[in-house]
């Protein structure tokens, strides 16, 4: 494994309990697939361990017969409605392509997070996902210290796609992510090439973003290991109240900054 970053207490720390919403964030695909079920299975993780969990998911767009978020923040009659779902066993997934593009673009003073003006939409949940494109990311997590969930599949190919999104990422708030590699079978030459790909992804991570990149290969066959990137990311969420001071600080230990005239990933 190239797990980094992490310790088996991680688990026993993230069932701490907390008294401020939890912020995760999964970096959404160009086509939806693995990532997106990789996706629902984390959530599922968690409210198995008793957490109530709302999705705002940026591949979704609200709509008049499909309203979001953007309707919860202009305060649509059913807001309240929102309390009651935190109670209730399925998972609250609500569109939120306008609503989350809207708040990333919004005048506030420098030291207030874009996300505080979500907090009273989700008052009732102990933890937000944020779903979303790598850039919307970008700026949705300037204040927190969460560190984004990104999935890799295919090898070659999932490398540069994910070092794109990596470099997304670091342009706009200088943190890392974690990354995780999905294995379909248990086969040892399957793992042996997703553990080379996902070494190749650090390395150019290393080099080109001045920052390591926490990988994980997980088998999609193995609900152990899904719980375990559940308790993982939850061990590295932030809160909605963080601070730029807090971000920098996370920020200067991952991706130290992008050279002006970034070198671009070439075929291994």
């Amino acid at each position: 494994m190239l797990d980094t970053g992490f310790h088996q207490a991680a688990g026993l720390q993230s069932l701490t309990p907390q008294t401020e919403l939890r912020v995760l964030a999964v970096a959404s695909q160009e086509q939806a697939g693995s990532g997106l079920e990789t996706l629902w299975q984390i959530c599922a993780s968690l409210q198995r361990m008793g957490y109530p969990v709302v999705v705002l998911d940026a591949t979704g767009y609200e709509t008049d017969e499909s309203p979001g978020l953007y309707h919860l923040l202009r305060r649509a009659p059913w807001h309240d409605g929102m309390d009651q779902g935190a109670a209730a066993s399925s998972l609250a997934v609500i569109p939120a392509a306008r609503g989350l593009w809207q708040i990333s673009r919004a005048d506030r003073p420098a030291h207030v997070s874009p996300l505080q003006d979500i907090q009273p939409c989700v008052r009732a949940y102990s933890i937000l996902v944020l779903h979303a494109p790598p850039p919307l990311l970008g700026q949705l997590l300037t204040h927190t210290r969460t560190m984004p969930l990104m999935v890799m599949e295919g090898a070659a190919a999932g490398v540069l796609t994910t070092y794109k999104s990596l470099k997304q990422m670091a342009q706009h708030t200088g943190l890392s992510c974690t990354v995780a590699a999905l294995l379909r079978g248990s086969g040892t030459a399957e793992r042996r090439k997703t553990l080379a790909a996902l070494q190749t992804l650090q390395d150019c991570a290393e080099r080109h973003l001045g920052g390591q990149v926490h990988t994980t290969a997980v088998s999609t066959q193995n609900p152990q290991d899904l719980q375990r990137l559940a308790l993982q990311l939850l061990e590295n969420a932030g809160t909605i109240n963080g601070t730029m001071a807090a971000a920098a600080a996370i920020a200067s230990s991952n991706f130290a900054g992008i050279p002006a005239a970034a070198h671009l990933l070439r075929s291994h």
